[in-house]
């Protein structure tokens, strides 16, 4: 026994050591936390014995109310506040074994430290997670895992691990090289180590002092405990600091995507803006009907609208078509980040964008083809006035002197020769009177047609015409009363010159056959087809196929005159030259025959010239035709294999993208073609040629085909894109992209790239959906927010990825805020610019309304409100 006594007592006295070093060790770790509240203990198995300190240090570490404590100073009193105090650690799943509150109120050193070490475990080492370990041996690994690339530091354990300083060097080092620098260390001067990691840790870190570098120096063994303690506050201290940081980066990812978003938004809501701005002022200029009055003035309009279709309207093509595809790729960020879908402000809806636009074309179709009437209109106008002058030319040319004539007295003093001769000269005028009554109508049947279509010099049309009428019925009159007057002298007289008679009877109307032949070979004429000009070639021949029997007549009429001076001749008759009975001469029979004949030839090169320009027109046609029947099938065969590709499953999304962006190039290649085109339908509107039969492309048609290629092309590789994105951002691999689209072209019966709903329903049964009215509707409002009665794929994707995606919450922008605040509910300026760049903090300050709860410092600022409003929760 007296042997065994001396090793009982060193036994005691290591145990009363450890005892001592783990109680200052808990005292400092106590007093880390008591400081909040305004307090600190000085002995630990005195000063928690009454309890309310040891309340008070349970609701600091935990963050809760316990009960209230009792005011008295008896010992039941005390007993009762350690109870609530052991009943609270109970409640938070710790066993509290042979730990009662009579120990603690009695001051037993043991069981305290017992009872601290209890809420050490639950409250600072419990809860520590590092890569599916915790407490304990989270703890380990995590010093493992930041001391493994220093030398001479291999940390095994709580003990003897960090005998020499060097670990804990370590830990402070790898968080905050600023502080120590390491490579001045030495692994045989464990004190200065020590006191070096103590002694920075309480100065920089606020970790307070827990343990003394002799003790653990000078012990075989430091006390496991009182290490665990010390480095778990180093834990607490730099997960915090990195968990700050998360928060910090965290933000600003969301507010860098918030930020992009409102500047697409302002980006799409200003091209817009001058989009429809330029549809509203372009639109009065095509609605504009006021007609020129002249074919010059009229042209200059029509290639005032050539130059709008060619250099105008194309980069507002493009404009619409990146406006679209901007919104589309709006949306698709703005689902992808889980916030609200963007509604342009009222009337710059796509759909308003769109109809806009149909409006323009509309309203461009009908001026154009107004345009086109107009010009037909005035080349017809121009061509009647032209007529009308020849006509009334030679009409007036015609009644020159007729009234004259007719009021003459000359049958007063007139022989009977005479008078007969006058009376057959009388009735020679009316043959011609009556054979000029349908020039006459033809007149007026012109100035009538004229004032129909609006010519812009009626007024003088309608004087000259009325003129001529009135002077027509003047000459009617006139012509009555000479016959009345000739007719009652008549009888006195009855000898008259039957030759003289009878050439002028012939004469006459042939004669005026031979004006109406001239009239005819001069008469203008405006044809628009080889088969128009091939026909009036055609009665040009039958008119030259009646020369030689007029010629006959010629002959015949000459031979009259010929038969009178054999006879005046033969009986030596002197003539006088004239003959009574007309003023037609042999000289003008032979001189108009002679016209007749110059005019012939002059008419056949007027008739060759214009067959030779119609025939030039119809090589303008076929060469348009020969063009757009290869263009118009191209086009259409484009479309549909950029269907194809659009629906198509075999390959990735990046080689549909590829294939998608060499149809775009090889389209781009084909403008040029689109432009030869383009060149030659106004060449052929410059010939005035406005039908063409080789053809049923018109340019118009080429035009709507072209610009729905590109925008096609365009949006399946917007679509295409947004799928990439889809995809990228919610992990769904080229397999689950293959299976959706297998599924979605199975139901997609009219394959057009879009579902209705009963395929759609139909679709989601074959996938396994349990589909009621009501969750079938709601579902129809997620892939069809804006009611067009389809479903695309697009949309049919974000459904199908919708549940899986990782996205930001409001909730947890709040939970990072509430970091960066320390757990407070509002925020200050200084803590934003310290945490966050300034870019960012700027953002939030500017935007952060103020905090109106009690205890907040002046200037605090609510992040819970602004968090809400990120996800449209609220208003920002």
């Amino acid at each position: 026994d007296s042997k065994n006594k001396p090793m009982m007592d060193s036994t005691k006295r290591d145990d009363l050591s450890i005892l001592f070093l783990r109680g200052r060790t808990f005292t400092a770790w106590c007093n880390s936390h008591l400081r909040k509240a305004g307090t600190q203990i000085e002995n630990i198995e005195e000063d928690f014995r009454n309890g309310l300190k040891l309340m008070l240090l349970l609701e600091v570490i935990s963050g809760e109310r316990l009960p209230k404590p009792d005011k008295g100073k008896m010992r039941f009193h005390k007993i009762a506040n350690v109870n609530k105090a052991l009943d609270f650690i109970c409640s938070k799943g710790v066993k509290l074994v042979s730990i009662g509150a009579e120990e603690i109120v009695d001051g037993n050193v043991k069981m305290t430290l017992g009872m601290i070490w209890t809420i050490i475990l639950r409250f600072a080492i419990q809860d520590i997670s590092v890569e599916e370990t915790s407490a304990k041996e989270g703890l380990l690994l995590w010093c493992q895992r930041k001391t493994a690339p220093y030398r001479n530091v291999n940390v095994q354990n709580f003990h003897i691990s960090w005998k020499d300083g060097l670990a804990l060097c370590a830990l402070i080092h790898r968080h905050r090289p600023d502080l120590i620098d390491y490579s001045k260390l030495r692994k045989d001067d464990p004190m200065g180590n020590l006191n070096t990691a103590f002694e920075v840790a309480e100065k920089y870190l606020d970790i307070p002092k827990m343990l003394d570098a002799e003790d653990i120096v000078n012990t075989p063994k430091p006390d496991e405990k009182a290490i665990m303690t010390y480095v778990s506050c180093f834990y607490h201290a730099f997960a915090g600091a990195e968990q700050a940081e998360t928060a910090a980066n965290r933000i600003c990812k969301v507010l860098a995507v918030n930020q992009e978003n409102e500047k697409l938004m302002e980006e799409y809501e200003k091209l817009a803006s001058e989009l429809l701005e330029w549809i509203r002022r372009t639109i009065p200029w095509l609605e504009n009907r006021v007609a020129e009055q002249t074919m010059r003035a009229m042209q200059q309009k029509l290639e005032d609208f050539r130059d709008y279709r060619r250099v105008h309207k194309p980069p507002k093509v493009q404009e619409k078509c990146q406006l679209e595809i901007n919104f589309n790729t709006l949306q698709t960020k703005l689902r992808l980040s889980n916030r609200p879908a963007f509604m342009p402000s009222e009337g710059k809806m796509v759909s308003d964008i769109a109809n806009a636009w149909k409006g323009l074309e509309q309203v461009e179709k009908g001026y154009e083809e107004w345009l086109l009437t107009e010009i037909r209109r005035l080349e017809r106008l121009d061509h009647l006035a032209e007529k009308f002058k020849q006509k009334c030319s030679l009409h007036e040319s015609w009644t020159s002197g007729k009234v004259e004539l007719l009021s003459m007295k000359d049958y007063e003093s007139a022989s009977l020769m005479e008078i007969r001769a006058l009376m057959r000269k009388h009735e020679a005028f009316e043959s011609d009177l009556a054979a000029h009554q349908d020039r006459v109508e033809q007149i007026a049947a012109i100035a009538q047609e004229l004032n129909e279509l609006d010519y812009h010099d009626a007024v003088t049309i309608n004087a000259r015409c009325q003129g001529i009428c009135d002077q027509w019925d003047n000459l009617g009159t006139l012509t009555q009363k000479r016959r009345d007057s000739l007719e009652r002298v008549e009888k006195l007289w009855e000898t008259i010159d039957q030759l003289y008679l009878e050439f002028a009877k012939r004469a006459a109307p042939f004669n005026n056959w031979m004006d109406g032949a001239m009239e005819d070979l001069q008469d203008m004429f405006i044809v628009h087809s080889i088969e128009e000009i091939q026909s009036l070639i055609t009665a040009h021949d039958q008119f030259k196929a009646t020369l030689p029997e007029a010629d006959k007549e010629r002959v015949a009429t000459m031979g009259i005159q010929n038969e009178i001076v054999k006879i005046a001749q033969t009986y030596g008759i002197k003539l006088s030259g004239v003959n009574p009975y007309t003023n037609l001469s042999p000289q003008d029979i032979t001189d108009k025959w002679d016209a007749v004949k110059h005019l012939v030839p002059l008419r056949d090169q007027m008739l060759q010239e214009e067959v030779a320009r119609q025939q030039a027109n119809e090589r303008l046609r076929r060469q348009f035709a020969a063009q757009a029947n290869i263009i118009g099938p191209w086009i259409q065969t484009k479309m549909e294999e950029i269907s194809h590709v659009s629906v198509d499953i075999a390959g990735s999304l990046e080689e549909q993208m590829s294939n998608l962006k060499q149809y775009e190039q090889n389209i781009i290649n084909y403008k040029c073609n689109i432009d030869k085109l383009e060149g030659d339908h106004q060449l052929s509107q410059e010939s005035l040629i406005f039908d063409n039969k080789h053809t049923n492309y018109t340019m118009e048609h080429v035009r709507v085909g072209w610009e729905q290629l590109l925008t096609t092309i365009a949006r399946t590789i917007n679509e295409v894109e947004n799928q990439i994105l889809t995809r990228d951002a919610k992990g769904i691999s080229q397999e689950q992209l293959n299976e959706f689209r297998a599924s979605f072209n199975h139901f997609d019966r009219k394959r057009n790239g879009m579902m209705d709903p009963d395929d759609f329903r139909a679709c989601l049964i074959s996938m396994g959906y349990d589909l009621g009215e009501v969750e079938f509707a709601r579902i129809m409002t997620l892939v069809d927010s804006n009611n067009t009665g389809v479903v695309t794929f697009q949309a049919f994707i974000d459904f199908m990825t919708r549940e899986t995606a990782e996205t930001d919450t409001a909730d947890q922008v709040m939970a990072s805020f509430k970091i960066l605040a320390s757990d407070k509910t509002y925020i200050t300026v200084e803590e934003l610019r310290r945490e966050l760049p300034p870019e960012q903090a700027d953002y939030c300050i500017s935007r952060m309304t103020s905090y109106i709860g009690s205890g907040a410092p002046p200037g605090a600022l609510d992040y819970i409100s602004f968090s809400s409003a990120l996800y449209g929760e609220s208003d920002l």
